[in-house]
């Protein structure tokens, strides 16, 4: 067992042009770092011989509600308390690759621990991040967004 102060998860849900999209992130803290896992389904399938892959990020913002040009408005941009370029922003995260609409994903990060992000949305964006684009690495619209909330112990 490991002493942990703060465990974090968000419940994961499509806007309205994305209904089935849903899913559920969990944040541990590990040695330091937070561990986090991902498990999505219902993603946009592509046409054969194109990539399903979809970027991941922590956005500053604690909802997930928005407007009719941008469901998710209220994410508001990428979690960067450090105010670092884009793709080392804290909540720049590795992309979900996804498989028939499926994607889980499994990683180690030390750019925030749980509890700093208690509060924050993590967003699915229907396009892979190029990596380079400021400030968000032109990866498409908000399609899935979780409100990250402390989770309880048993």
């Amino acid at each position: 067992m490991f002493f942990i102060d703060t465990y974090a998860k968000a419940i994961i849900r499509g806007s309205g042009k994305y209904p089935e999209i849903h899913g559920y992130a969990a944040f541990v803290p590990y040695f330091g770092k937070t561990m986090m896992t991902i498990s999505v389904y219902g993603l946009p399938r592509e046409k054969k011989c194109e990539c399903e892959i979809f970027a991941l990020h922590i956005h500053e913002g604690g909802s997930c509600t928005g407007n009719a040009d941008d469901p998710f408005a209220n994410a508001k941009s990428h979690y960067d308390p450090e105010g670092c370029p884009h793709p080392c922003h804290s909540g720049d995260l590795p992309p979900l690759y996804a498989d028939d609409g499926s994607a889980h994903a499994a990683f180690l990060t030390g750019r925030f621990t749980p509890e700093e992000i208690i509060g924050k949305t993590i967003i699915i964006h229907a396009k892979a991040d190029d990596l380079h684009s400021q400030p968000s690495g032109n990866s498409g619209e908000k399609i899935a967004c979780g409100v990250i909330e402390k989770m309880k112990e048993d």
